[in-house]
């Protein structure tokens, strides 16, 4: 120990107990290094969850930064005679030259102490949405979805967004609280297909791919109301009706969970497009011209007749 003292002494010039400070540091530096890589490589790789894991070593680098920052300030800073007169010399500097960062900071904690967000939340932020893969004390990261993807699937990119962006940008989390959404499929039918047959057709459609998580809904419903005003009256799939200028507009309306948006709706369209073809009076719409005749097509009380003598009127 003396030693080295001395050689730091003679070789940077420093004074004796400048050159203690030095070794305290470093030897604080390398013991920590070493607990943090037994902690890494030893404890961390038995822990089976990967959730769990996930979190004891982002915990577990916070506390051994925050033990180093300690220890290496209560050796340098020694001479201040409190933490307050320390910070009162240091805070307007950091507060300007370091607004971003700081901003940053103050974000970090907000979603640690709120939980806006966690690791394995959907989430979308301004216009950026996508699963989030981690969260550090400047910035957290997503797996994007969505964007030129469509429906709610991975694009395979990687987003950083700044942790300062909780207090700017509005949050949709997918995840939190009643852990379901509402998403609709339209189907646009003719307007001579039998409508109530086709309504009576999706309906039993959206019952069916529902009804698995009837029960789950409503139990995660209950426990959302206790922290949010969520009421729904009624939770079971629908179908809406309106006319459109194509022909007649049904739309089923039905749970999901957010990663199964894509699949739930395309296993409804395969049963869709199997149930019509079994029935010859229900045909899906799309855009056309057509040519209407009144005398033949319209209804009895409404149709003109033909003739020489016919009175004058709208065809």
């Amino acid at each position: 120990m003396e030693y080295v003292s001395l050689w730091l002494q003679q070789t940077f010039d420093l004074s004796a107990q400048s050159a203690t400070k030095v070794i305290i540091s470093g030897i604080t530096v390398l013991a920590l290094y070493i607990i943090r890589t037994i902690v890494i490589r030893v404890v961390i790789p038995r822990i089976e969850d990967v959730y769990t894991r996930y979190r004891f070593r982002k915990l577990s680098g916070y506390l051994i930064f925050l033990i180093g920052a300690l220890v290496l300030g209560r050796v340098w800073f020694r001479g201040f005679q409190s933490l307050a007169t320390f910070l009162g010399l240091v805070s307007a500097g950091i507060a300007i030259a370091l607004k971003d960062p700081l901003a940053n900071l103050a974000g970090w904690l907000f979603i640690v102490w709120r939980k806006p967000l966690e690791v394995g939340d959907r989430i979308q932020i301004g216009r950026n949405a996508g699963d989030v893969i981690d969260i550090r004390v400047f910035q957290f990261t997503l797996m994007e979805i969505g964007n030129w993807v469509d429906a709610d699937q991975s694009t395979g990119r990687v987003i950083h967004i700044p942790n300062g962006k909780v207090f700017t940008e509005a949050i949709a989390n997918y995840s939190k609280g009643f852990k379901y959404i509402w998403n609709e499929i339209p189907v646009l039918i003719t307007f001579e297909s039998d409508w109530k047959k086709a309504r009576e057709i999706l309906l039993d459609i959206g019952t069916r791919h529902a009804a698995s998580m009837g029960e789950v809904a409503e139990r995660r419903l209950r426990e959302a109301a206790r922290k949010f005003m969520i009421f729904y009256r009624k939770l079971t799939p629908t179908v809406y009706l309106r006319v459109e200028d194509c022909g007649v507009l049904l739309t089923v309306r039905y749970l999901c969970e957010p990663r199964k948006r894509r699949g739930t709706e395309q296993a409804i369209w395969e049963d869709i497009l199997l149930a019509f073809s079994e029935h010859d009076d229900i045909d899906f719409a799309y855009p056309t011209t057509r040519f209407y005749d009144n005398r033949t097509e319209g209804k009895s009380g409404s149709m003109r007749p033909e003739g020489p003598g016919a009175p004058p009127g709208k065809p």
